[in-house]
């Protein structure tokens, strides 16, 4: 279309044919709407018609503009409103360069000038080089003859100046449409003019229904235009940006006559003031909509608005949710805003099917609150339903029909109230049925999941101990080749120089070890184990379990260099044990890492890298073996990092014989007698009734012994005496009326049996104690643990002296027995918890109990037993034959405290120990020799390793150490008599052992027995007793002087009977 001057109906005939083009699209995209809504249930591909209709909009839009600027002969802008503030720019200027003289060649001429002239010069060139300066334009100009261009700034405040838009009107009373579309509701104006034409071309971006072309002289109005605010914005539908939104205001009523039309009903464009983003929350009905469908069920969520204050002038009324188009007030409305139909139609529409489908009885419409929101809403809300927040906007009584609109339920009273309802039923339990399936699913994937990793776990745990089962068993094999070559080498290795590496380690179960107090404590009672270099070819490394400081390490190295004759003559052996370093004690590192696991030292050794290494370096081309304690399967691992072999029984073979049932086993294969009793018993019928058969067998015996198979030190025994049942007494007088003949038939056993077994259960529920209470309180406790470790039931002694002792062995590997150390025990506070002994023992005649022992030892031997081992014995008179009796009562397959306190006892005193002669020979000095007495003289000693009492805690061992020198307390070096402590910790201090030598046994046992009373007062007050087994320990010695005092005294009067009957 050219910009040529077109004629008056060729310019009618082009508005006609652009009105009559936007109603066929408007036609068009309405057919369109329908039709995506009556076919909601297929997919139609309508997007690519859309675009189509949308680009044609576009192009008449374009010609359109074209039409104005052709017909006005000038383009009418306004401004545009940039997001910033132009900066100002100094447009660029380039000078000849010829016009500019060369100032550098003249500097001769400077100098013939005047000083005065030479500021002048100077105050030029600064000015010169400042462009800003006012004088610079005027010295350019002067100097150099070169005229600058004016820059002019501009204004800050010329943005809020108002620009003047000039151009030809044209009047309006030819504006008038000869025709009107009959699909639209649209009526002419009272006032007959600004309804149709170019005005809504510019409004809206469309042509208009039906303008007169040929009056479009009076389209532009002279009147000042103000810019407005860039916050006043809103935001573009095509571009997403913020625009615009104006509001139309009315100069004056309207009128009859188009020319009062004309001149007093002029629109005004002023500025708004910007409204917030709406919520999406109105009902959807548009198919287009962006909102799922869960969002068209739900009830709109509607804040409040404030109503505003002034007055409609164009109100109206939708009763019933129908608007009436013949209501006076609604044809005043659309006449007064007909320019704007186009955009009022939706938001109408829109308004009316909201109230039609919430059942509004009546809305009172504010005409221009709703102009202003249809002219807001086609540009933001294009292609979707306004929002219900906008559409209340424009009621006057919007309170009342908020209130309506939030009733619970409302919505299903209106238009399509059945479907919606149906719709919100259907989608509940759509809902409930998917959330039911989706809640099964998730239990199904999750177990799922989780037997997938349980099956990942048991597969890589079953990895793990296959491994674990290999290693185990390639170390098994190590050791058994190893101690075969020890087995084979052991003459020469005990004649040649040896390293014996101890680790004092208590491999009990886990559930044993946690039940331990102060169970790193417990492990380090052996320390004394370090005397074993009295034999000169021994170098001894001792893995200690507990960090132990240098006050103790002195101590011991002190102790050790009082062994031998040379000790009395001014320690001369001293300097040369300091230099030899014979012994060497290692911390495991694992400690650090686990303080509280109460893990065993083989185990804790294991983990330990620095202290395997540095052991193997000691270690290094020597011959060298491994001496532990109770045997666990970390010792294999420990032996195969070492390569050496250990002196000791395989961790299954101890575990098996290291039982209480099979111990007595041993002892009745090996022919030694042992107590009346019976093992392996699990069941608790099983015990009543192999009660009940012992009992009748043996009416002698008073109180009948229980015992676990797994505890150790009395922790695991029971004991029940039979005085306390009512058919013993019974059983006792039929006993000696049918005589042992009758006693013994079958059916009277099975008549006392039974009996017995009917109140065994009630017997033992209320007279059974536990010997220690603090590990089993109780006898159902002590029972449950019984039954599910397996144990024996054995008779005490039917004595009321009876006298224990302890047998330590050596199996050799070469097969040979080797009897080490033998004692008579001390016990605390039960009888069947040992705390010491006295050395050597004196209740057993020598040749008769190293009998006993080599059977035992030759037995075990036999069962792949091998290392050092402690036999409990049992000694007593006989009621019926007063003939001395010895029973085997316990096996311990380990390194005992006694052998270890044996070994510290024979480096002190520089004594030898004859077990088959049972004699304790120190060498006396050589002052004290003489020709009458050249043979050694004989000493006994008290050896206790677990004395415990809290307060010690609070002495340092110096200050100990002092107090009991002030006391009399100590070792003579020269005589080889006094006594000794051991001390196992430097931190808690609370345990210590104590050994006592005397020249007999009551001297022994008296020194030992006053030390342990001055040491408990000074280190007690009345109020602080502490906690402590002195007290249990005093009071068995006691016992022990009063035997042996009664004893003396029947041998007394034994040799006068003897010597009156000669």
């Amino acid at each position: 279309m050219t910009t040529a001057t077109l004629k008056g109906e060729e310019v009618a005939d082009l508005g006609k044919v652009i009105v009559q083009v936007q109603d066929d699209l408007r036609q068009l995209r309405r057919s369109i709407d329908e039709i995506a809504i009556k076919r909601s249930g297929e997919r139609l591909d309508l997007q690519a018609l859309d675009k189509a209709i949308y680009r044609t909009e576009c192009g008449i839009r374009k010609h359109a503009e074209q039409c104005l600027k052709a017909v006005n002969r000038q383009m009418l802008v306004l401004p545009i409103i940039e997001d910033k503030k132009p900066s100002p720019q100094i447009p660029k200027w380039r000078p000849p360069l010829e016009n500019i003289p060369n100032v550098h060649g003249q500097r001769g001429h400077y100098d013939r000038i005047s000083p005065g002239e030479k500021h002048k010069l100077a105050l030029t060139m600064r000015l010169l080089y400042n462009p800003a300066h006012p004088k610079t334009r005027a010295i350019m100009h002067e100097k150099f003859g070169i005229p600058l261009p004016d820059v002019h700034k501009k204004s800050v405040t010329s943005a809020a100046h108002h620009r003047v838009i000039t151009g030809p009107t044209v009047g309006l009373s030819t504006m008038v449409s000869r025709q009107q579309p009959s699909d639209l509701p649209l009526a002419r104006s009272e006032a007959g003019g600004l309804r149709t034409g170019v005005p809504r071309l510019l409004d809206n971006g469309l042509p208009s229904p039906a303008p007169d072309v040929c009056s479009l002289q009076t389209l532009v109005q002279h009147k000042a235009v103000s810019l407005h605010a860039r916050e006043a914005q809103t935001f573009s539908l095509s571009t997403g940006r913020p625009v615009r939104l104006h509001k139309l205001t009315w100069s004056g009523e309207p009128g009859p006559t188009p020319g009062r039309a004309g001149r007093e009903g002029t629109a005004t464009l002023t500025t708004l003031p910007p409204t917030p983003p709406a919520t999406p929350m109105s009902l959807r009905s548009d198919p287009r909509s962006a909102v799922g469908p869960s969002e068209e069920r739900r009830t709109p969520e509607i804040p409040e608005v404030a109503p505003a204050a002034a007055v409609s002038r164009f109100p109206f009324t939708i009763a019933g949710g129908r608007l009436d188009p013949t209501a006076a007030d609604f044809c005043r409305f659309k006449k007064q805003f007909c320019l704007l139909w186009g955009s009022l139609v939706d938001a109408l529409r829109a308004l009316e099917k909201l109230l039609l489908q919430y059942a509004v009885p009546l809305a009172h419409v504010n005409g221009e609150r709703l102009a202003e929101c249809g002219l807001g809403l086609g540009l933001t809300w294009r292609w979707a339903t306004p929002p219900a927040t906008a559409l209340l906007s424009t009621l006057d009584n919007q309170p009342e029909v908020r209130a309506l609109l939030l009733r619970p339920g409302q919505r299903y009273k209106g238009e399509g109230g059945t479907e919606a309802a149906a719709v919100r039923i259907q989608s509940c339990w759509r809902g409930c049925l998917a959330r039911a399936a989706y809640l099964h699913h998730r239990r199904r994937k999750w177990a799922a999941g989780t037997l997938a990793i349980s099956w990942l776990m048991r597969i890589q745990m079953h990895r793990v101990r296959k491994a674990l089962q290999a290693r185990r068993h390639r170390q098994l094999e190590s050791h058994r080749l190893r101690a075969q070559h020890l087995a084979a080498n052991w003459k020469h290795i005990q004649s040649s120089k040896r390293t014996i590496i101890h680790i004092p380690s208590l491999g009990y179960s886990k559930s044993q070890r946690m039940q331990l107090k102060d169970f790193g404590i417990l492990q380090n009672t052996q320390i004394s184990r370090l005397a074993d270099i009295r034999d000169g070819n021994v170098e001894v490394i001792y893995v200690a379990p507990r960090p132990l400081g240098e006050d103790i390490a002195h101590y011991y190295t002190r102790m050790l260099e009082l062994q031998g004759p040379g000790a009395t003559e001014g320690h001369s052996r001293s300097s040369s044990l300091l230099n030899d370093k014979r012994f060497t004690i290692i911390t495991p590192e694992a400690l650090e890492y686990f303080p509280t696991h109460s893990m065993c030292l083989s185990t804790l050794l294991k983990y330990s890298p620095r202290a395997l290494r540095r052991i193997r370096n000691l270690v290094q081309g020597r011959r060298a073996y491994i001496v532990g304690g109770v045997a666990h399967v970390d010792d294999l691992a420990v032996a195969d990092e070492l390569g050496v072999a250990i002196l000791g029984p395989e961790p299954a073979v101890a575990q098996r014989y290291g039982t209480k049932s099979e111990g007595r086993r041993i002892f009745t294969g090996a022919e030694v007698a042992v107590p009346p009793g019976h093992g392996d018993i699990h069941f608790l019928p099983q015990l009543h009734e192999t009660l009940a058969r012992l009992m009748m067998h043996n009416m002698e015996v008073q109180r009948w012994i229980f015992k676990m198979d797994a505890e150790f030190g009395g922790r695991g025994t029971a004991y029940c005496d039979v005085c306390h049942l009512s058919c013993y007494s019974w059983g006792l007088q039929e006993y000696q009326r049918l005589g042992p003949d009758l006693w013994s038939k079958q059916c009277t056993q099975e008549h006392v049996v039974q009996k017995y077994v009917d109140e065994i259960p009630a017997w033992l529920a209320r007279h059974a104690r536990p010997a220690n209470a603090s590990c089993f309180p109780d006898w159902a406790c002590f029972l449950k643990t019984f039954l599910g470790q397996g144990g024996l039931v054995e008779a005490y002694p039917p004595s009321h002296s009876v006298t224990c002792l302890t047998v330590d062995l050596l199996l050799e590997p070469g097969g040979e027995v080797s009897v080490l150390s033998c004692g008579d025990q001390l016990h605390g506070s039960c009888r069947l918890e040992t705390l010491g002994s006295s050395v050597p023992q004196a209740s057993v005649r020598p040749d008769a109990l190293h009998a006993l022992c080599l059977r035992v030892g030759h037995a075990c031997l036999e069962h792949q037993i091998l290392g050092y081992v402690s036999i409990d014995l049992a000694t007593f008179l006989d009621p019926g034959t007063m003939r001395q009796k010895v029973w085997a009562i316990d096996l311990d397959l380990r390194y005992s405290d006694q052998l270890a306190m044996t070994q510290l006892l024979l480096v002190v005193t520089g004594a030898t120990l004859d077990c088959r002669s049972c004699r304790l020979l120190v060498p006396l000095p050589t002052q004290e020799k003489s020709p009458e007495t050249e043979s050694p003289s004989k000493r006994y000693a008290v050896l206790v390793n677990r004395l415990r009492h809290t307060n010690l805690s609070i002495f340092y061992h110096r200050v100990f150490f002092s107090m009991c020198k002030a006391h009399g307390i100590g070792y003579d070096t020269k005589r080889k008599k006094g006594t000794m402590f051991v001390l196992h910790d430097s931190s808690e201090r609370h345990s210590i052992g104590m050994l006592t030598v005397g020249d007999d046994l009551l001297g022994s046992l008296v020194t030992f027995a006053r030390n342990l009373s001055v040491i408990h007062q000074e280190i007690s007050s009345p109020k602080t007793q502490g906690d402590t087994n002195f007290k249990d320990l005093l009071k068995d010695i006691e016992d022990v002087l009063q035997m042996a005092a009664q004893n003396k005294e029947q041998a007394l009067e034994d040799e006068t009977s003897e010597e009156l009957s000669d």
